[in-house]
Protein backbone atom coordinates (compact mmCIF):
# COMPACT_ATOMS: atom_id res chain seq x y z
CA UNK A 1 0.00 0.00 0.00
CA UNK A 2 1.25 3.46 -0.81
CA UNK A 3 -0.92 4.83 1.99
CA UNK A 4 -2.14 3.91 5.46
CA UNK A 5 -5.40 2.15 6.28
CA UNK A 6 -6.60 5.27 8.13
CA UNK A 7 -5.94 7.32 4.98
CA UNK A 8 -8.83 5.56 3.25
CA UNK A 9 -11.17 7.36 5.63
CA UNK A 10 -9.78 10.69 4.41
CA UNK A 11 -10.52 10.02 0.74
CA UNK A 12 -13.34 11.82 -1.01
CA UNK A 13 -13.45 9.28 -3.85
CA UNK A 14 -12.69 5.57 -3.51
CA UNK A 15 -12.41 3.10 -6.38
CA UNK A 16 -12.69 -0.51 -5.20
CA UNK A 17 -11.82 -2.96 -7.96
CA UNK A 18 -11.31 -6.70 -7.60
CA UNK A 19 -11.67 -6.62 -3.81
CA UNK A 20 -14.45 -7.99 -1.62
CA UNK A 21 -13.34 -5.56 1.06
CA UNK A 22 -16.03 -6.00 3.73
CA UNK A 23 -15.57 -9.79 3.86
CA UNK A 24 -11.81 -10.06 3.40
CA UNK A 25 -10.43 -6.80 4.82
CA UNK A 26 -13.06 -5.61 7.32
CA UNK A 27 -10.76 -3.12 9.07
CA UNK A 28 -10.12 -1.38 5.76
CA UNK A 29 -13.86 -1.52 5.04
CA UNK A 30 -14.59 0.44 8.24
CA UNK A 31 -12.48 3.26 6.81
CA UNK A 32 -14.45 3.11 3.56
CA UNK A 33 -17.67 3.54 5.54
CA UNK A 34 -16.10 6.38 7.55
CA UNK A 35 -15.27 8.15 4.30
CA UNK A 36 -18.83 7.61 3.02
CA UNK A 37 -20.25 9.17 6.18
CA UNK A 38 -18.10 12.25 5.46
CA UNK A 39 -19.55 12.49 1.96
CA UNK A 40 -17.07 10.50 -0.13
CA UNK A 41 -18.03 8.95 -3.47
CA UNK A 42 -17.63 5.17 -3.86
CA UNK A 43 -17.15 3.26 -7.12
CA UNK A 44 -17.20 -0.56 -7.02
CA UNK A 45 -16.13 -2.82 -9.90
CA UNK A 46 -16.81 -6.55 -9.50
CA UNK A 47 -18.72 -9.35 -11.27
CA UNK A 48 -20.51 -10.02 -7.96
CA UNK A 49 -22.76 -7.60 -6.12
CA UNK A 50 -20.59 -7.65 -3.01
CA UNK A 51 -21.82 -5.84 0.10
CA UNK A 52 -19.94 -2.65 -0.79
CA UNK A 53 -21.89 -2.51 -4.05
CA UNK A 54 -25.00 -1.70 -2.01
CA UNK A 55 -23.36 1.57 -0.90
CA UNK A 56 -21.72 2.46 -4.21
CA UNK A 57 -22.58 5.59 -6.16
CA UNK A 58 -21.65 3.59 -9.26
CA UNK A 59 -21.52 -0.21 -9.38
CA UNK A 60 -19.87 -1.67 -12.49
CA UNK A 61 -20.77 -5.33 -13.02
CA UNK A 62 -17.72 -6.33 -15.02
CA UNK A 63 -17.08 -9.38 -17.20
CA UNK A 64 -14.27 -11.38 -15.51
CA UNK A 65 -10.88 -10.89 -17.11
CA UNK A 66 -11.62 -7.50 -18.68
CA UNK A 67 -10.29 -5.12 -16.01
CA UNK A 68 -7.57 -3.83 -18.32
CA UNK A 69 -10.07 -2.67 -20.93
CA UNK A 70 -11.97 -0.75 -18.26
CA UNK A 71 -8.88 0.92 -16.74
CA UNK A 72 -7.52 1.94 -20.13
CA UNK A 73 -10.92 3.42 -20.99
CA UNK A 74 -10.90 5.44 -17.74
CA UNK A 75 -7.45 6.79 -18.65
CA UNK A 76 -8.62 7.58 -22.20
CA UNK A 77 -11.62 9.57 -20.98
CA UNK A 78 -9.61 11.51 -18.40
CA UNK A 79 -6.99 12.50 -20.99
CA UNK A 80 -9.47 13.24 -23.80
CA UNK A 81 -11.63 15.40 -21.54
CA UNK A 82 -8.56 17.23 -20.24
CA UNK A 83 -9.21 16.12 -16.66
CA UNK A 84 -5.72 14.85 -15.90
CA UNK A 85 -3.39 16.59 -13.43
CA UNK A 86 -1.10 18.44 -15.83
CA UNK A 87 1.23 19.76 -13.15
CA UNK A 88 1.77 16.29 -11.65
CA UNK A 89 2.28 14.70 -15.06
CA UNK A 90 4.73 17.41 -16.13
CA UNK A 91 6.88 17.31 -12.99
CA UNK A 92 6.64 13.75 -11.72
CA UNK A 93 5.82 11.36 -14.57
CA UNK A 94 7.63 9.82 -17.55
CA UNK A 95 6.23 8.15 -20.69
CA UNK A 96 2.90 9.96 -20.58
CA UNK A 97 2.81 10.56 -24.35
CA UNK A 98 3.34 6.87 -25.13
CA UNK A 99 0.49 5.89 -22.80
CA UNK A 100 -1.78 8.59 -24.24
CA UNK A 101 -1.11 7.21 -27.72
CA UNK A 102 -1.73 3.64 -26.57
CA UNK A 103 -5.22 4.41 -25.19
CA UNK A 104 -6.37 6.78 -27.96
CA UNK A 105 -8.93 4.23 -29.22
CA UNK A 106 -9.97 2.95 -25.78
CA UNK A 107 -13.28 4.77 -25.70
CA UNK A 108 -16.07 4.02 -23.26
CA UNK A 109 -18.06 2.52 -26.13
CA UNK A 110 -15.14 0.23 -27.00
CA UNK A 111 -14.79 -0.84 -23.36
CA UNK A 112 -18.54 -1.52 -23.11
CA UNK A 113 -18.32 -4.18 -25.82
CA UNK A 114 -15.59 -5.99 -23.82
CA UNK A 115 -16.50 -5.38 -20.17
CA UNK A 116 -20.30 -5.25 -20.62
CA UNK A 117 -20.33 -2.17 -18.39
CA UNK A 118 -22.49 0.62 -19.84
CA UNK A 119 -20.40 3.36 -21.44
CA UNK A 120 -22.21 5.99 -19.36
CA UNK A 121 -21.15 4.23 -16.15
CA UNK A 122 -17.52 4.13 -17.29
CA UNK A 123 -17.62 7.84 -18.10
CA UNK A 124 -19.11 8.77 -14.73
CA UNK A 125 -16.45 6.78 -12.88
CA UNK A 126 -13.67 8.41 -14.91
CA UNK A 127 -14.95 11.94 -14.34
CA UNK A 128 -15.68 11.37 -10.66
CA UNK A 129 -12.26 9.92 -9.90
CA UNK A 130 -10.37 12.53 -11.93
CA UNK A 131 -12.11 15.52 -10.36
CA UNK A 132 -11.87 14.31 -6.76
CA UNK A 133 -9.48 16.13 -4.43
CA UNK A 134 -8.24 12.89 -2.87
CA UNK A 135 -8.85 9.67 -4.75
CA UNK A 136 -7.88 6.26 -3.41
CA UNK A 137 -7.74 2.92 -5.25
CA UNK A 138 -8.24 -0.35 -3.36
CA UNK A 139 -7.60 -3.62 -5.15
CA UNK A 140 -6.90 -7.25 -4.33
CA UNK A 141 -6.67 -10.59 -6.11
CA UNK A 142 -9.54 -9.79 -8.44
CA UNK A 143 -6.96 -7.61 -10.20
CA UNK A 144 -3.81 -9.72 -9.86
CA UNK A 145 -5.04 -13.29 -10.46
CA UNK A 146 -5.25 -12.91 -14.22
CA UNK A 147 -3.06 -13.50 -17.25
CA UNK A 148 -2.72 -9.71 -17.35
CA UNK A 149 -2.32 -9.24 -13.59
CA UNK A 150 0.92 -7.27 -13.88
CA UNK A 151 -0.53 -5.08 -16.63
CA UNK A 152 -3.68 -4.53 -14.55
CA UNK A 153 -1.59 -3.18 -11.68
CA UNK A 154 0.53 -1.08 -14.07
CA UNK A 155 -2.63 0.43 -15.57
CA UNK A 156 -3.98 1.29 -12.11
CA UNK A 157 -0.64 2.96 -11.36
CA UNK A 158 -1.08 4.98 -14.58
CA UNK A 159 -4.55 6.00 -13.40
CA UNK A 160 -3.20 7.12 -10.02
CA UNK A 161 -0.42 9.13 -11.62
CA UNK A 162 -2.39 10.97 -14.32
CA UNK A 163 -4.92 12.10 -11.70
CA UNK A 164 -2.22 13.08 -9.17
CA UNK A 165 -3.83 10.77 -6.61
CA UNK A 166 -0.57 9.53 -5.11
CA UNK A 167 1.95 10.94 -2.65
CA UNK A 168 -0.66 12.63 -0.49
CA UNK A 169 -2.92 11.71 2.44
CA UNK A 170 -6.20 10.12 1.42
CA UNK A 171 -4.91 9.04 -1.99
CA UNK A 172 -2.80 6.17 -3.28
CA UNK A 173 -2.67 2.82 -4.98
CA UNK A 174 -3.48 0.35 -2.24
CA UNK A 175 -3.25 -3.42 -2.73
CA UNK A 176 -4.94 -5.24 0.15
CA UNK A 177 -2.82 -8.20 1.23
CA UNK A 178 -4.62 -11.51 1.56
CA UNK A 179 -2.84 -12.81 4.65
CA UNK A 180 -1.43 -11.26 7.79
CA UNK A 181 2.28 -11.38 6.90
CA UNK A 182 2.37 -11.54 3.10
CA UNK A 183 3.98 -8.09 3.06
CA UNK A 184 6.57 -9.10 5.65
CA UNK A 185 7.44 -12.32 3.83
CA UNK A 186 8.11 -10.36 0.62
CA UNK A 187 10.12 -7.75 2.53
CA UNK A 188 12.33 -10.50 3.94
CA UNK A 189 13.14 -12.02 0.56
CA UNK A 190 10.31 -14.53 0.21
CA UNK A 191 10.46 -14.06 -3.57
CA UNK A 192 12.61 -15.99 -6.06
CA UNK A 193 14.61 -13.08 -7.47
CA UNK A 194 15.39 -10.87 -4.47
CA UNK A 195 17.14 -10.93 -1.11
CA UNK A 196 15.73 -9.22 2.01
CA UNK A 197 14.97 -5.57 1.34
CA UNK A 198 14.29 -6.25 -2.37
CA UNK A 199 17.98 -6.41 -3.28
CA UNK A 200 18.01 -8.00 -6.75
CA UNK A 201 19.71 -11.39 -6.56
CA UNK A 202 21.63 -10.94 -9.82
CA UNK A 203 23.21 -7.62 -8.83
CA UNK A 204 26.91 -7.89 -7.86
CA UNK A 205 26.30 -5.50 -4.95
CA UNK A 206 23.78 -7.96 -3.50
CA UNK A 207 26.25 -10.83 -3.59
CA UNK A 208 28.92 -8.69 -1.95
CA UNK A 209 26.61 -7.44 0.81
CA UNK A 210 25.10 -10.79 1.78
CA UNK A 211 28.29 -12.80 1.38
CA UNK A 212 29.86 -10.46 3.91
CA UNK A 213 26.95 -11.05 6.31
CA UNK A 214 26.29 -14.76 5.80
CA UNK A 215 29.19 -16.28 3.92
CA UNK A 216 29.04 -17.56 0.36
CA UNK A 217 25.50 -17.28 -1.05
CA UNK A 218 23.82 -18.24 -4.31
CA UNK A 219 22.65 -15.18 -6.23
CA UNK A 220 20.78 -16.91 -9.03
CA UNK A 221 17.15 -16.16 -9.72
CA UNK A 222 14.96 -18.96 -8.39
CA UNK A 223 11.73 -20.46 -9.68
CA UNK A 224 8.30 -19.04 -9.01
CA UNK A 225 5.73 -21.51 -7.63
CA UNK A 226 4.16 -22.47 -10.95
CA UNK A 227 7.65 -22.87 -12.43
CA UNK A 228 8.62 -25.25 -9.62
CA UNK A 229 5.93 -27.69 -10.70
CA UNK A 230 7.20 -27.40 -14.27
CA UNK A 231 10.71 -28.29 -13.07
CA UNK A 232 9.36 -31.29 -11.14
CA UNK A 233 7.57 -32.56 -14.22
CA UNK A 234 10.75 -32.09 -16.26
CA UNK A 235 12.68 -34.15 -13.70
CA UNK A 236 14.91 -31.18 -12.82
CA UNK A 237 13.57 -30.63 -9.29
CA UNK A 238 13.75 -33.65 -7.01
CA UNK A 239 12.86 -32.25 -3.58
CA UNK A 240 10.62 -29.55 -2.16
CA UNK A 241 10.21 -27.80 1.20
CA UNK A 242 6.68 -26.42 1.74
CA UNK A 243 6.23 -24.08 4.69
CA UNK A 244 2.85 -22.74 5.83
CA UNK A 245 1.25 -23.39 2.42
CA UNK A 246 -1.28 -25.93 1.17
CA UNK A 247 -0.78 -26.18 -2.62
CA UNK A 248 -3.07 -29.21 -2.98
CA UNK A 249 -6.01 -26.85 -2.40
CA UNK A 250 -4.55 -23.43 -3.26
CA UNK A 251 -2.69 -24.04 -6.54
CA UNK A 252 -4.32 -24.44 -9.97
CA UNK A 253 -4.99 -27.74 -11.76
CA UNK A 254 -5.02 -29.93 -8.65
CA UNK A 255 -4.54 -33.16 -10.59
CA UNK A 256 -1.26 -31.80 -11.98
CA UNK A 257 -0.11 -30.63 -8.52
CA UNK A 258 -0.77 -34.04 -6.96
CA UNK A 259 1.05 -35.76 -9.84
CA UNK A 260 4.08 -33.53 -9.21
CA UNK A 261 4.13 -34.18 -5.46
CA UNK A 262 3.95 -37.92 -6.12
CA UNK A 263 6.89 -37.56 -8.55
CA UNK A 264 9.22 -35.95 -6.00
CA UNK A 265 12.00 -37.95 -4.39
CA UNK A 266 11.59 -36.05 -1.12
CA UNK A 267 8.93 -33.68 0.25
CA UNK A 268 9.14 -31.77 3.54
CA UNK A 269 6.12 -29.88 4.91
CA UNK A 270 6.34 -27.48 7.83
CA UNK A 271 2.94 -26.47 9.22
CA UNK A 272 0.79 -26.30 12.33
CA UNK A 273 -1.73 -28.93 11.12
CA UNK A 274 -1.55 -32.01 8.93
CA UNK A 275 -2.81 -30.36 5.75
CA UNK A 276 -3.86 -32.08 2.54
CA UNK A 277 -0.36 -31.32 1.23
CA UNK A 278 1.34 -32.66 4.37
CA UNK A 279 -0.27 -36.03 3.73
CA UNK A 280 2.07 -36.39 0.74
CA UNK A 281 5.18 -35.49 2.76
CA UNK A 282 8.10 -37.75 3.62
CA UNK A 283 8.80 -35.57 6.68
CA UNK A 284 6.44 -33.22 8.52
CA UNK A 285 7.97 -30.55 10.76
CA UNK A 286 5.39 -29.27 13.28
CA UNK A 287 5.48 -25.48 13.51
CA UNK A 288 4.05 -23.30 16.25
CA UNK A 289 1.04 -21.03 15.83
CA UNK A 290 1.20 -17.24 16.25
CA UNK A 291 0.12 -17.51 19.87
CA UNK A 292 3.03 -19.85 20.65
CA UNK A 293 5.91 -17.69 19.42
CA UNK A 294 7.53 -14.27 19.50
CA UNK A 295 8.29 -12.17 16.44
CA UNK A 296 6.85 -9.56 14.12
CA UNK A 297 4.21 -9.35 11.42
CA UNK A 298 4.25 -6.68 8.70
CA UNK A 299 0.70 -5.91 7.68
CA UNK A 300 -0.88 -4.56 4.52
CA UNK A 301 -0.02 -0.90 5.32
CA UNK A 302 3.69 -1.78 5.82
CA UNK A 303 3.30 -1.60 9.61
CA UNK A 304 5.74 -3.82 11.53
CA UNK A 305 4.08 -5.07 14.72
CA UNK A 306 5.51 -7.12 17.58
CA UNK A 307 3.79 -10.28 18.84
CA UNK A 308 4.48 -12.03 22.14
CA UNK A 309 4.20 -15.70 23.00
CA UNK A 310 1.18 -16.53 25.18
CA UNK A 311 1.46 -20.34 25.29
CA UNK A 312 4.39 -22.72 25.07
CA UNK A 313 4.49 -24.67 21.81
CA UNK A 314 2.41 -27.83 21.99
CA UNK A 315 4.03 -31.27 21.76
CA UNK A 316 7.10 -31.43 19.52
CA UNK A 317 6.25 -28.23 17.66
CA UNK A 318 8.68 -25.32 17.50
CA UNK A 319 8.56 -21.73 16.24
CA UNK A 320 9.43 -21.56 12.55
CA UNK A 321 12.58 -19.53 13.14
CA UNK A 322 13.99 -22.20 15.46
CA UNK A 323 13.27 -24.98 12.95
CA UNK A 324 14.96 -22.98 10.20
CA UNK A 325 17.93 -22.05 12.40
CA UNK A 326 18.50 -25.70 13.32
CA UNK A 327 18.18 -26.68 9.67
CA UNK A 328 20.76 -24.07 8.68
CA UNK A 329 23.17 -25.40 11.30
CA UNK A 330 22.81 -28.91 9.86
CA UNK A 331 23.60 -27.50 6.43
CA UNK A 332 26.81 -25.99 7.81
CA UNK A 333 25.84 -22.37 8.45
CA UNK A 334 28.12 -20.98 11.13
CA UNK A 335 25.88 -18.10 12.25
CA UNK A 336 23.81 -18.41 15.41
CA UNK A 337 20.54 -16.93 16.68
CA UNK A 338 19.47 -17.12 20.32
CA UNK A 339 16.21 -15.21 19.93
CA UNK A 340 13.96 -13.34 17.55
CA UNK A 341 15.74 -10.22 18.83
CA UNK A 342 18.97 -11.45 17.24
CA UNK A 343 17.15 -11.88 13.93
CA UNK A 344 15.64 -8.40 14.15
CA UNK A 345 19.09 -6.94 14.81
CA UNK A 346 20.26 -8.56 11.57
CA UNK A 347 17.23 -7.21 9.72
CA UNK A 348 18.01 -3.70 10.98
CA UNK A 349 21.49 -4.09 9.54
CA UNK A 350 20.67 -5.66 6.15
CA UNK A 351 17.27 -4.22 5.20
CA UNK A 352 17.44 -0.42 4.78
CA UNK A 353 13.65 0.02 5.00
CA UNK A 354 13.71 -1.65 8.45
CA UNK A 355 16.89 0.09 9.69
CA UNK A 356 15.17 1.91 12.55
CA UNK A 357 12.44 -0.62 13.41
CA UNK A 358 13.83 -2.22 16.56
CA UNK A 359 12.01 -4.39 19.07
CA UNK A 360 12.46 -1.65 21.67
CA UNK A 361 10.61 0.87 19.49
CA UNK A 362 7.60 -1.30 18.62
CA UNK A 363 6.69 -2.61 22.07
CA UNK A 364 3.47 -0.60 22.09
CA UNK A 365 2.76 0.60 18.54
CA UNK A 366 4.08 -0.67 15.22
CA UNK A 367 6.07 1.43 12.77
CA UNK A 368 5.51 1.69 9.01
CA UNK A 369 8.51 1.21 6.76
CA UNK A 370 10.51 2.80 5.28
CA UNK A 371 12.10 3.72 8.60
CA UNK A 372 15.83 3.96 7.87
CA UNK A 373 17.12 5.19 11.25
CA UNK A 374 16.30 4.80 14.93
CA UNK A 375 15.07 8.39 15.17
CA UNK A 376 12.86 8.14 12.06
CA UNK A 377 9.09 8.11 12.82
CA UNK A 378 8.16 5.76 9.96
CA UNK A 379 6.32 6.58 6.75
CA UNK A 380 2.49 6.81 6.72
CA UNK A 381 2.38 7.28 2.93
CA UNK A 382 4.89 6.82 0.12
CA UNK A 383 6.07 9.04 -2.76
CA UNK A 384 5.43 12.35 -1.01
CA UNK A 385 7.80 14.47 -3.10
CA UNK A 386 9.23 11.96 -5.56
CA UNK A 387 9.03 8.31 -6.50
CA UNK A 388 11.74 5.84 -5.51
CA UNK A 389 13.15 5.95 -9.06
CA UNK A 390 12.77 9.73 -9.33
CA UNK A 391 9.89 10.15 -11.78
CA UNK A 392 7.02 7.70 -11.99
CA UNK A 393 7.25 5.53 -15.09
CA UNK A 394 3.91 5.12 -16.85
CA UNK A 395 3.60 1.82 -18.70
CA UNK A 396 1.87 0.94 -21.94
CA UNK A 397 -0.65 -1.78 -21.06
CA UNK A 398 -2.64 -2.94 -24.11
CA UNK A 399 -5.72 -5.08 -23.49
CA UNK A 400 -5.45 -8.86 -23.92
CA UNK A 401 -8.24 -11.41 -23.83
CA UNK A 402 -8.20 -13.87 -20.90
CA UNK A 403 -6.28 -17.09 -21.28
CA UNK A 404 -9.42 -19.22 -21.31
CA UNK A 405 -12.58 -18.58 -23.31
CA UNK A 406 -16.13 -19.92 -23.05
CA UNK A 407 -17.36 -22.38 -25.67
CA UNK A 408 -20.48 -24.35 -26.50
CA UNK A 409 -19.24 -27.13 -24.21
CA UNK A 410 -18.12 -24.77 -21.42
CA UNK A 411 -20.49 -21.77 -21.63
CA UNK A 412 -20.01 -20.21 -18.17
CA UNK A 413 -17.11 -18.26 -16.66
CA UNK A 414 -16.14 -19.40 -13.17
CA UNK A 415 -14.36 -17.07 -10.77
CA UNK A 416 -12.99 -18.06 -7.35
CA UNK A 417 -12.46 -16.39 -4.00
CA UNK A 418 -13.18 -16.51 -0.29
CA UNK A 419 -16.11 -16.29 2.09
CA UNK A 420 -16.22 -14.24 5.26
CA UNK A 421 -16.15 -17.16 7.70
CA UNK A 422 -13.18 -19.08 6.28
CA UNK A 423 -9.54 -18.31 5.65
CA UNK A 424 -7.47 -19.51 2.71
CA UNK A 425 -7.67 -23.35 2.46
CA UNK A 426 -9.54 -23.72 5.76
CA UNK A 427 -6.52 -25.27 7.50
CA UNK A 428 -7.41 -23.38 10.68
CA UNK A 429 -10.93 -21.98 10.30
CA UNK A 430 -12.58 -25.27 9.37
CA UNK A 431 -11.42 -26.66 12.71
CA UNK A 432 -13.55 -24.03 14.49
CA UNK A 433 -17.04 -25.51 14.70
CA UNK A 434 -18.85 -22.17 14.89
CA UNK A 435 -17.22 -21.06 11.62
CA UNK A 436 -17.63 -24.42 9.92
CA UNK A 437 -21.29 -24.42 10.91
CA UNK A 438 -21.89 -21.28 8.82
CA UNK A 439 -20.24 -22.74 5.70
CA UNK A 440 -19.79 -26.49 6.25
CA UNK A 441 -19.14 -27.32 2.60
CA UNK A 442 -18.51 -25.82 -0.79
CA UNK A 443 -21.10 -24.11 -2.98
CA UNK A 444 -21.45 -22.44 -6.35
CA UNK A 445 -23.22 -19.12 -6.80
CA UNK A 446 -25.22 -19.04 -10.03
CA UNK A 447 -27.51 -16.35 -11.38
CA UNK A 448 -31.23 -17.06 -11.19
CA UNK A 449 -31.70 -16.90 -14.96
CA UNK A 450 -28.79 -19.27 -15.63
CA UNK A 451 -30.16 -21.68 -13.02
CA UNK A 452 -33.63 -21.61 -14.57
CA UNK A 453 -32.20 -22.30 -18.02
CA UNK A 454 -30.26 -25.29 -16.66
CA UNK A 455 -33.12 -26.66 -14.52
CA UNK A 456 -31.21 -26.08 -11.28
CA UNK A 457 -32.89 -25.07 -8.04
CA UNK A 458 -31.48 -23.59 -4.84
CA UNK A 459 -29.37 -25.95 -2.66
CA UNK A 460 -29.43 -28.68 -5.28
CA UNK A 461 -26.22 -30.66 -5.73
CA UNK A 462 -24.60 -29.88 -9.07
CA UNK A 463 -21.49 -30.95 -10.95
CA UNK A 464 -19.12 -28.26 -12.21
CA UNK A 465 -16.85 -29.34 -15.05
CA UNK A 466 -13.94 -27.59 -16.74
CA UNK A 467 -11.44 -28.79 -19.34
CA UNK A 468 -9.43 -30.34 -16.49
CA UNK A 469 -11.94 -32.13 -14.30
CA UNK A 470 -15.17 -32.07 -12.29
CA UNK A 471 -16.28 -31.31 -8.73
CA UNK A 472 -19.64 -31.30 -6.97
CA UNK A 473 -21.14 -28.55 -4.82
CA UNK A 474 -24.51 -27.23 -3.79
CA UNK A 475 -26.04 -24.49 -5.90
CA UNK A 476 -26.78 -21.09 -4.37
CA UNK A 477 -29.21 -19.42 -6.76
CA UNK A 478 -28.89 -15.64 -6.55
CA UNK A 479 -29.20 -12.39 -8.44
CA UNK A 480 -26.03 -11.06 -6.82
CA UNK A 481 -23.74 -12.34 -9.53
CA UNK A 482 -23.45 -11.46 -13.19
CA UNK A 483 -25.36 -13.64 -15.67
CA UNK A 484 -23.03 -16.11 -17.35
CA UNK A 485 -20.66 -16.06 -14.35
CA UNK A 486 -20.47 -18.47 -11.41
CA UNK A 487 -18.49 -18.14 -8.17
CA UNK A 488 -16.92 -20.98 -6.17
CA UNK A 489 -14.86 -20.48 -2.95
CA UNK A 490 -11.60 -22.42 -2.68
CA UNK A 491 -11.63 -23.31 1.04
CA UNK A 492 -13.28 -26.72 0.75
CA UNK A 493 -11.54 -30.05 0.19
CA UNK A 494 -14.97 -31.56 -0.56
CA UNK A 495 -15.29 -29.19 -3.53
CA UNK A 496 -11.69 -28.50 -4.54
CA UNK A 497 -12.24 -25.73 -7.07
CA UNK A 498 -8.59 -25.74 -8.11
CA UNK A 499 -9.20 -29.11 -9.68
CA UNK A 500 -10.90 -27.00 -12.36
CA UNK A 501 -8.63 -23.96 -12.75
CA UNK A 502 -6.05 -23.74 -15.51
CA UNK A 503 -2.28 -23.38 -15.64
CA UNK A 504 -2.56 -20.08 -17.56
CA UNK A 505 -0.31 -17.59 -15.74
CA UNK A 506 0.79 -13.98 -15.85
CA UNK A 507 4.06 -14.01 -17.86
CA UNK A 508 5.86 -11.78 -15.35
CA UNK A 509 4.76 -12.93 -11.89
CA UNK A 510 3.55 -16.40 -12.96
CA UNK A 511 0.44 -15.90 -10.81
CA UNK A 512 -2.35 -18.22 -12.06
CA UNK A 513 -5.50 -16.98 -13.74
CA UNK A 514 -7.78 -18.14 -10.92
CA UNK A 515 -10.48 -15.62 -11.81
CA UNK A 516 -11.34 -16.88 -15.31
CA UNK A 517 -12.15 -20.55 -15.95
CA UNK A 518 -14.62 -21.82 -18.54
CA UNK A 519 -17.04 -24.37 -17.05
CA UNK A 520 -20.40 -26.06 -17.49
CA UNK A 521 -22.84 -26.94 -14.71
CA UNK A 522 -25.37 -29.75 -14.60
CA UNK A 523 -27.48 -31.48 -11.98
CA UNK A 524 -25.47 -34.26 -10.31
CA UNK A 525 -26.75 -37.65 -11.37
Amino acid sequence: MTNSISDVGLSDCILVIGSNTTEQHPLVATQVFDALEKGATLFVVDPRKIRLAEFAHEYAEIEPGTNLALINALIHIIIEEDLYDKEFVKNRVENFDAVRESVKDCTAAWAETITQIPAETIERIARGFATAKRGSILYAMGITQHKTGTKNVGALANLSMITGHVGREGTGLNPLRGQNNVQGACDMGGLPDVFPGYHKAVNPETKEKFTKAWGEVSCLDGNKISEMFDRIEEGKMKAMYVMGENPILSDPDQTHVIHCFESLDFLVVQDIFLTETAQYADVVLPGASFIEKDGTFTNTERRVQLIHKVLEPIGMSKPDWQILAEMMQLFGYEGHYDSVGDIMDEINELVPQYGGITHARIQEVGIQWPCPTKDHPGTPYLHKDKFARGKGLMQVTPYEIPGEQVSEEYPLIMTTGRVHHHYHTGTMTRKVWTLDREFPKGFVEIHKKDAEALGIWDHQEVTITSRRGSITAKALVTESIKEGVVFVPFHFVESPVNKLTSQVVDPVTKIPEYKVTAVRIEVTK
